[in-house]
C-alpha cells in the first residue's frame, strides 16, 4: 500500500476582488503519495496553481487542513510554514528567479546554507546534482545572464533539489521555454521521479502530463476527475491515447 506524503481534507481557498468574494478551491479531499508523479491539469483560471501553493504552504487555506507525513501544518504561522518549506520542500516555477549576481554553484550553495551549514557535504551534493542534469563544472561557474533558458531552469531544479526535499512542486516548468529545452527539463524531473522522488506540477502541455502516473483535473475549484497512468515509457502510444481520452472526457 502507497505511503501518503501529504493529506487535503476540506481544503478551500477563497478571494475577496472588487468586493465580491470568489471561491477558488472548494472542499478538495487529496491524498498524495510518495514517489508520485502527480500532475495537476485544468483550464485557466481552474484553481491549479492556487491548490499548488496552498499544499506546498506558500499560502494558507481559507478552510480546511492540510499534513504532511501525519502532522498538520495548515495551522502554522509564517514563519513555521518558512522552516517546513525549506526543509521538506523544493520549487520549480516558469520563471527561475535566480541571483543575477551569483553563479549557478553559489546560487545552489546559498539555498542549502539556509537549511544546513555543512558547506562541504553541500557542495558535494550540488556537484552531483548538477551533473545529474547535465551542466558541466564551466556552466555552474556562469552567472545567470551568460546561459539560456533551459539551462537555468535546470540549475534551479538543482537549487531546489539541494536540500533533499521529500516533495517537488513544479508550476509550469516549461511554460517559458521552446520544445527541445523543456524536453530537457521533463527528462530531468522524470530521472529524478524514477530515483523515488516525489513530483506534484501544475502543467496545461500534454507532452508535459504524459510523464506523470497520475492526473488530476480540477475544474471551477473541484477535482472532476483522476487518470492512473502508470510508470512513464518512452513512445509508449498508449499512454497519449488514454490521457487524450481522459481530458476529453473532462471536457478540456
Amino acid at each position: 500500500m502507497k505511503e501518503i506524503i501529504l493529506k487535503a481534507e476540506n481544503l478551500s481557498k477563497s478571494f475577496s476582488s472588487g468586493g465580491v468574494l470568489q471561491h477558488v478551491l472548494k472542499n478538495i479531499r487529496l491524498d498524495l503519495y510518495k514517489g508520485d508523479f502527480t500532475v495537476i491539469m485544468g483550464a485557466s483560471g481552474a484553481g491549479k496553481s492556487t491548490l499548488l501553493y496552498a499544499l506546498s504552504g506558500m499560502d494558507v487555506p481559507t478552510l480546511g487542513t492540510i499534513s504532511f507525513a501525519g502532522t498538520e501544518i495548515s495551522g502554522c504561522s509564517q514563519d513555521e510554514l518558512a522552516v517546513f518549506r525549506r526543509r521538506h520542500c523544493g520549487f520549480v516555477f516558469q520563471q527561475i528567479y535566480l541571483i543575477d549576481g551569483m553563479s549557478l554553484m553559489d546560487n545552489v550553495l546559498a539555498a542549502g546554507l539556509l537549511v544546513s551549514k555543512d558547506k562541504k557535504a553541500l557542495l558535494a551534493r550540488a556537484k552531483e546534482l548538477f551533473q545529474a542534469v547535465g551542466l558541466s563544472s564551466e556552466t555552474q561557474k556562469k552567472f545567470p545572464v551568460q546561459i539560456s533558458g533551459g539551462e537555468a531552469q535546470r540549475a534551479g531544479i538543482v537549487r531546489a533539489m539541494i536540500n533533499s526535499p521529500e516533495i517537488l512542486f513544479a508550476d509550469e516548468p516549461t511554460g517559458a521555454l521552446n520544445s527541445k529545452t523543456g524536453l530537457d527539463v521533463l527528462d530531468t524531473l522524470t530521472r529524478f521521479n524514477e530515483t523515488g522522488q516525489s513530483v506534484v506540477m501544475v502543467t496545461h502541455d500534454m507532452r508535459s502530463a504524459r510523464r506523470a502516473n497520475r492526473i488530476l483535473y480540477l475544474k471551477d475549484g473541484v477535482i472532476l476527475g483522476e487518470c492512473s497512468l502508470g510508470r512513464y515509457v518512452h513512445g509508449d502510444k498508449g499512454r497519449h491515447e488514454k490521457l487524450s481520452g481522459f481530458l476529453a472526457e473532462m471536457g478540456w
